[in-house]
């Protein structure tokens, strides 16, 4: 069975980023290209993360490519607790 949102006419394109340093942003650059939008899924809290700079760099790089705003998913702003279930509750799902 297809997910719910393929139904919907809703698509994804993944690219999972193994290394930082270097980072791909040919990969990148060619599925914003592809797809015209961006929304960067991380564990790490939103703010200050890894997300947000390759949000500027998306920004700055392919400006002209995009159709909306870069979007950021990411954990809350606070710090990350061992505890599983206290874990699952700052953490996007």
């Amino acid at each position: 069975m297809p997910p719910r949102n393929c139904k919907e006419g809703i698509e994804a394109e993944v690219v999972d980023l193994r290394t930082l340093k270097p980072l791909d942003m040919d990969t990148v650059a060619a599925s914003v290209k592809k797809t015209f939008r961006a929304v960067i899924v991380h564990e790490a809290c939103v703010t200050g993360g890894f997300g947000a700079e390759l949000a500027a760099r998306i920004q700055a790089e392919l400006f002209d490519h995009l159709d909306a705003p870069v979007l950021r998913v990411g954990s809350k702003d606070v710090p990350i607790p061992f505890s599983p279930p206290w874990k699952t509750s700052c953490c996007p799902r």
